[in-house]
């Protein structure tokens, strides 16, 4: 097994339940990791055999850009779309940070965190 990650993904997204959130939108990081096994691609060294971090950042992407009242649902979203098109992926970790959230404090962020294992 392996692990690929790809960190600090910096997204400007309309999540949230207040109506101004998705109205002006905000800024967002999103952090992954994937387990998969690695060895294939580490004999071949053919991208064929891995899982393409270029893929996993055009999921999130997507996803960030389709507005969610909560960072769950994004998380969720991310994490069914890379299990579903990436048949390699065994396990994966997503966290999807909001900056500097309005709830009435000096909060630098607030991070919703999934992780799932692929069914056998």
């Amino acid at each position: 097994m392996g692990i690929i990650k790809v960190e600090n993904i910096r997204v400007f997204a309309h999540h949230g339940c207040l109506k101004e959130e998705t109205k002006i939108g905000s800024d967002y990081r999103v952090d992954l990791e994937v387990k998969a096994n690695l060895q294939p691609s580490a004999k071949s060294d053919h991208l064929k055999d891995t899982v393409d971090y270029v893929f996993l950042n055009r999921i999130i992407r997507e996803e960030m850009n389709k507005p969610s009242q909560l960072l769950e649902t994004v998380c969720r979203r991310i994490l069914d779309r890379i299990f579903n098109e990436d048949k390699l992926v065994t396990k994966a970790s997503v966290s999807v940070s909001k900056l500097n959230p309005p709830i009435g404090g000096d909060v630098e962020q607030v991070t919703v965190k999934m992780t799932q294992k692929r069914k056998k």
